[in-house]
């Protein structure tokens, strides 16, 4: 029926014009003889009769002509559409089948489901030779890749690198270096500014943008079984939330970066970039991929420092040590921790005391045994006044944690299943896991390719006030060696730094040209019950003046968290607040060497000028200590001063 129904569609209009020319001729013939009638019929035509007849004849020679060139037309057009129609339904079912051969044999890989869900077919089906014809409809998407658009979307983020099958993008408006907190700081700023802006932002690590101060304190201290799975975690207010910043709806997909109309967030996980053409506004992936910008961001953070001690003791010793930085870092000790008998902890700053504190916790229901060493007197010991990283250093044994002051490590070997530590004083402690935390080297890989300045003294990319490296290159977060307004040059490595840094980019990227003088602060959490706030500069080698009082029930980081609704107490500062600050009409008396710091202010002097303020059990008030520290003048008396910060009001 449908080789008939093609062949009539041929040759209808040959048809139609032969009877037509056939009309014509016999009105023709009755003209020139009058003998003929005008309408003779049909038959007549080809009598060959004088008068006419010869025409007729050369005529039907010929429409026979015509006829028999229209039949070997048709045969060989219909035998063509015929071959062709075949060849088409053949490509088809093998495009199918391959489809389906490499659904079956290649694993989903993970990445950040997009917004819409049709583009992901892309990554599964593979690019057909040649466009259809417009005539013919495109086939329809097999089951095999309909389930996984489906299964795509319903993913966990951060649990895989993105496809090697994705077309990425070749050209990005806004290209950010780095997953991190200062990444996404800048993108959320880039967005504001810039609504329809269309920012990539690659990462090395398979995770989306996430927040890191939670994988040293409050993880620690859930009590979800399956808390490295799901990686929320309960605020010390009680409020449940997410380690990720946003859920992968927040983000589209880096194939749709190109074509999606008002911009977007797109996350490219688990590719690096290896190399930077600065002139030519290009980088390299490791998988030698190229994409464009117009303007670029380098927030590549940095990378655990380990002791070389360490570093030369074998592979025994660094199969079971631990440089604490990213997600699979708090899975892999969170699993140790509940499969050994004793972790040391190398190290007294932030992190070190942080995870001391929560492994100390731990070991409280087990029979772990955490310990603590470092070179310093105390805890903090580098941060704090002596006084006071004593204190701290008490408070962190009654954790439950053994606490080695002034240790130095001499060597690491592994013996009879466990690690031994020798100290330069004799000391040998036994143990099955080390943690290292002894600070952050900030990842400057790029600096050579792309001809950046590295800061021999600070370490990181310099940059001047603006953030800015060069031209269209800008550099925020941990890696940056910024100049500071207020205090002179810096590089800071912090969550509110990424922050305010990231933020900062980001509006100089589009356009603000602002200076960095919103200065950044930090904080640092012993648990539940004691915590600290920070900016400027705290140097425990720098004068330092203390005020404190006597705490009360909510002088402590839960009570903070529920009265400001915020874990990250960063989130809720902001710098209006400082211009109304009362001071307390309560004298203030100055405490020194006491044995129990309930609260307190800790200004930090430099040529009588305070260039640093710790907040010790006082919260929701580092507002006016930022203002103190940019006015940047002399003060007469830190009593006074202090009375701004309200500490003697219960």
């Amino acid at each position: 029926m449908l080789k008939c129904r093609t062949v009539w569609k041929k040759l209808a209009p040959l048809a139609r014009t032969s009877s037509t020319l056939c009309r014509q001729n016999v009105r023709k013939a009755g003209l020139n003889n009058g003998r003929i009638p005008t309408h003779v019929p049909t038959a007549h035509m080809s009598s060959g009769l004088p008068g006419g007849g010869g025409d007729n004849l050369k005529y039907a020679l010929l429409v026979g002509a015509a006829s028999i060139g229209g039949v070997a037309y048709a045969y060989h057009t219909m035998k063509g559409d015929q071959q062709r129609y075949q060849a088409r339904i053949t490509e088809l079912s093998s495009r199918s089948q391959k489809a389906a051969a490499k659904e079956s044999v290649t694993p989903i890989q993970p990445q950040p489901p997009a917004v819409e869900t049709t583009e992901t077919k892309a990554t599964t089906e593979p690019k057909p030779e040649a466009a259809p014809s417009s005539q013919e409809p495109s086939p329809p998407a097999s089951g095999t890749e309909a389930v996984a658009t489906s299964e795509t979307t319903e993913l966990p983020p951060a649990v895989g690198s993105t496809p090697a099958s994705l077309k990425l993008p070749s050209h990005a408006p806004y290209l950010l270096i780095g997953g991190g907190t200062a990444s996404f700081a800048a993108a959320r700023s880039i967005r504001a500014r810039d609504p329809g802006a269309k920012v990539l932002i690659v990462t090395d690590e398979p995770d989306l943008p996430y927040m890191r101060p939670p994988l040293s304190k409050e993880l620690w201290f859930s009590d979800d079984p399956s808390v490295t799975e799901t990686l929320r975690f309960k605020q010390w207010n009680g409020k449940e939330r997410s380690i990720y910043f946003q859920p992968p709806s927040f983000y589209i997909n880096p194939e749709e970066l190109d074509s999606v109309e008002n911009g977007g967030v797109a996350v490219l996980t688990g590719k690096k970039v290896v190399h930077m053409d600065v002139r030519g506004n290009k980088v390299k992936l490791d998988d030698d991929t190229e994409i464009s910008y117009d303007k670029c961001l380098i927030a590549t953070g940095g990378v655990p420092r380990n002791l070389q001690v360490i570093e030369r003791a074998g592979e025994e010793v660094m199969k079971r040590t631990t440089l604490f930085r990213k997600i699979e870092d708090f899975r892999s000790l969170d699993k140790v921790s509940r499969n050994v008998k004793s972790i040391t902890i190398i190290g007294g700053g932030f992190l070190g005391s942080e995870l001391a504190c929560a492994l100390g916790r731990r070991s409280t229901e087990s029979d772990l045994e955490v310990i603590q060493m470092f070179p310093e007197k105390g805890n903090m010991g580098k941060v704090l006044p002596e006084y006071l990283s004593n204190w701290t250093t008490e408070k962190v044994k009654k954790e439950g944690v053994k606490v080695l002051s002034e240790a130095l490590v001499k060597s690491v070997t592994y013996k009879d299943d466990k690690l031994e530590i020798h100290l330069k004083d004799g000391r040998l402690v036994k143990t099955d896991h080390i943690v290292t935390a002894v600070g952050l080297e900030p990842n400057v890989d790029l600096a050579k390719s792309g001809g950046l300045e590295v800061d021999s003294d600070f370490g990181g990319y310099r940059v001047n006030a603006e953030l800015q490296a060069r031209s269209n290159i800008w550099v925020a977060g941990d890696a940056a060696c910024f100049y500071d307004i207020r205090l002179g040059r810096r590089r800071v490595e912090h969550h509110d730094h990424a922050v305010v840094s990231g933020r900062l980019a980001g509006e100089n990227m589009t356009g603000a040209s602002k200076p960095y003088w919103h200065q950044s602060m930090f904080w640092s959490d012993l648990g539940p019950d004691v915590g600290y706030e920070a900016i400027g500069i705290v140097d425990s080698s720098l004068p330092t003046v203390g005020v404190f009082a006597k705490a009360t029930a909510k002088d402590t980081p839960k009570a903070a968290t529920e009265e400001s609704g915020t874990g990250i107490r960063s989130e809720s500062e902001t710098e209006d607040t400082a211009t109304s600050a009362v001071a307390s009409v309560t004298p203030a008396p100055v405490v020194e060497n006491k044995d129990d710091y309930g609260k307190g202010v800790i200004f930090y002097l430099r040529d009588k000028v305070v260039v640093g303020i710790i907040l010790w059990n006082v919260f929701n008030r580092m507002p006016v200590a930022r203002k103190i520290i940019k006015d940047g003048e002399e003060h007469a008396d830190l009593n006074e001063v202090a009375k701004l910060f309200n500490i003697h009001e219960d």
